[in-house]
């Protein structure tokens, strides 16, 4: 993902918008997506909002004109904020995204991205335009792995935090023959060239594969035997795919253990890589956790409260929660507040009754809790679940610290 950790908080906040706004469809054509590319003249686009709401005037549904000429009005009043656009450009979705039919709520969310954005448009729709957003956190850290052996061979990728198979192949070569004499040397012979065969042909699937990647940074060549160094020695790999290996490392396994095994002794040679930085992070917390040094703490609850207190050096939450305290109401008469996942927000159940609880109101609390990381000059790590360090993490709930000092 992004690297630069300038970036990393607006990231997470921008990338919580995202999910929310992604699941968001309007029952007409009254959703409103702007974005304003670095270094535009806002003035213009803000002409461009008044002409579309004398536009907006012909559409025939009263409601939809509404709709639509409301949400335009408060694109207007967000743009006249600026004096200029910012560096990086603009983005503003605005419109109705009330539950109920004839209902008007009116919401808008705008902001600057993390990274430049290059394209000027405006769109009216059912769903808020993403894409252009969407390509500025596309991952950009690839690295290639080959593993090799003589009975086969796997090709895949590191993408980001996550591990991803392309392609297995099984080989033709024959395990080697005790017999002796002539027989022994043609055995040996047709051997080495079966194996030649074979190496050929992942070269080939590896570069056609690796070729296609442009955000690819390095490869790593592994194996159990010496396969892999007479591979790595070759010319197996097409020239600008074999001057990205970074280096070759020894693996008892090939296939799926064998990419997990390949990425830990690959550390070293990978150690900017955000996997690794991030499993150390993760390691040095359970290391902690695992002392009576008190020097973690870890918990919806607990994590806040000493967050608050100024106590947390280092703030870990896993890239998948995001939490909301929802005020809910039972047909029974019991009110209730609960801090829960957004996911799980529609399912929660009565404590006295069992019956499906209703929500009267809910609050954002990920990006609140990011905040209050930035106001305590609290390091922040956004733990991926992808890796088995992130799932034990994202186990424990999903978040926690690395404390100053004891409390």
């Amino acid at each position: 993902m992004i690297t630069d950790k300038a970036n990393e908080v607006e990231y997470k906040k921008v990338k919580a918008i995202l999910k929310e706004l992604e699941k968001i469809r309007g029952r007409h054509t009254e959703l409103v997506t702007v974005y304003v590319p670095a270094g535009y003249n806002i003035n213009k686009v803000a002409d461009q909002i008044v002409n579309e709401k004398s536009t907006a005037n012909n559409i025939k549904s009263k409601t939809t004109k509404n709709n639509v000429i409301d949400a335009l009005d408060k694109v207007l009043n967000h743009l006249k904020a600026y004096k200029e656009t910012p560096k990086n450009g603009l983005a503003v979705f605005c419109g109705n995204v009330s539950k109920f039919e004839g209902a008007a709520d009116i919401e808008l969310w705008g902001f600057e991205p993390p990274e430049p954005i290059t394209v000027r448009l405006y769109r009216c729709d059912q769903v808020f335009l993403l894409e252009p957003l969407e390509e500025v956190f596309r991952e950009k850290e690839i690295y290639g792995f080959i593993l090799i052996d003589t009975q086969d061979g796997d090709v895949g990728i590191l993408k980001g935090k996550k591990i991803l198979p392309l392609k297995h192949l099984d080989s033709l070569v024959p395990g080697k023959t005790s017999k002796g004499g002539w027989s022994q040397a043609r055995y040996a012979r047709v051997r080495e060239g079966l194996l030649h065969d074979f190496l050929k042909k992942i070269g080939e699937v590896a570069t056609e594969k690796f070729r296609e990647l442009k955000d690819l940074k390095g490869v790593i060549i592994a194996g159990p035997g010496p396969v892999k160094d007479e591979f790595a020695k070759g010319e197996f790999l097409g020239y600008e795919i074999k001057n990205k290996v970074l280096g070759v490392v020894d693996i008892s396994y090939t296939g799926e253990q064998g990419f997990r095994e390949a990425l830990d002794r690959s550390s070293d040679i990978l150690k900017e890589a955000s996997v690794i930085r991030e499993k150390k992070i993760v390691e040095k917390f359970f290391t902690e956790l695992s002392k009576a040094s008190g020097l973690v703490v870890y918990g919806f609850k607990q994590t806040v409260e000493s967050l608050k207190n100024g106590l947390v050096d280092t703030l870990l939450i896993c890239e998948d929660m995001d939490w909301v305290k929802v005020n809910y109401t039972c047909k029974c008469g019991e009110e209730t507040e609960k801090v829960v996942d957004r996911s799980f927000v529609e399912n929660q159940k009565c404590s006295s009754c069992e019956s499906k609880l209703s929500i009267v109101s809910q609050e954002d609390l990920t990006e609140k809790i990011i905040e209050l990381a930035e106001k305590m000059s609290t390091k922040i790590e956004t733990i991926s679940s992808e890796t088995g360090e992130g799932e034990q993490f994202k186990a424990l709930g999903g978040i926690g610290g690395m404390l100053r000092y004891r409390s």
